[in-house]
């Protein structure tokens, strides 16, 4: 592979050249495989070592791809912890810079988070919205192993990539299928995984009679304080290993059956 600096240099050609090749790729690829390649794309025109992109849905990040498995399980800990770059700049769709996690204030500002990033590795993070300037249906989320600001054409960049995600998004297949009613049917088989964190929504929500959004707040907590994911934990309500429900609240059920 070449230097990072050479890759990046002011050759525009050559960054035109790779935008071109990502575009030609996406109309090959499975619809699965393509939040991943553009992804790797990201990872190859900025100064960054991981990209990740998620849906934003109900306050919950879906991931659909990511360029590594440092950068998925970051993605993993802001969906866990409800907070991070890329939930305030799904909140504020505006790009979201922080440049360091190891001091200052991006550390006040999401301080739970910066200690697990930099934890995995990750000591910088740019999040930037996708959609318009009216809604934001996600975010691009660029990782760094180093602490540092994006300059100003690289953030150019980054927004030309979250533009090509969006679009690709976008473009991908809308098939109708049997029994997934809602106009996002055609998200069904991107992010296969995240379906059993609403199904055990669904399920606390019963548990304990409560609404949605103290249920998945109770999902997160209880991964958060056992050092897990919220997928993690989802899995094991879903499959009847953990109920949250009276005094057993939190606890492995020994292999009983729950309703």
């Amino acid at each position: 592979m070449r230097p990072r600096d050479e890759q990046r240099g002011d050759r525009g050609p050559e960054r035109g050249g790779a935008a071109d090749a990502s575009t030609d790729g996406v109309r090959v690829a499975g619809p699965g495989d393509v939040p991943g390649q553009l992804c790797d794309v990201a990872v190859e025109l900025l100064p960054v070592s991981g990209a990740s992109v998620s849906l934003h849905s109900d306050g919950l990040p879906v991931q659909l791809g990511a360029s590594s498995a440092q950068a998925a399980y970051v993605t993993e800990i802001q969906a866990t912890l409800g907070d991070g770059p890329c939930q305030s700049a799904a909140e504020s769709g505006t790009p979201v810079l922080a440049r360091d996690l190891t001091a200052g204030r991006d550390v006040l500002r999401w301080p739970v988070f910066a200690q697990q990033a930099t934890a995995a590795g990750v000591q910088a993070v740019y999040s930037l919205p996708l959609g318009n300037d009216t809604v934001c249906v996600g975010t691009l989320d660029l990782y760094r192993d180093t602490p540092g600001d994006l300059t100003d054409r690289d953030l150019r960049t980054a927004r030309l990539v979250a533009g090509m995600m969006t679009v690709a998004l976008m473009a991908l297949p809308r098939e109708e299928e049997a029994g997934r009613p809602g106009d996002e049917q055609w998200l069904s088989g991107l992010a296969t995984d995240h379906d059993v964190v609403y199904q055990a929504t669904g399920m606390i929500m019963a548990q304990l009679a409560v609404g949605t959004a103290e249920a998945l707040a109770r999902l997160r907590a209880h991964a958060f304080a056992r050092g897990r994911t919220a997928l993690d934990v989802a899995r094991d309500v879903v499959a009847h290993r953990l109920r949250f429900d009276g005094d057993r609240e939190g606890d492995f059920d020994g292999g009983r059956d729950g309703d």
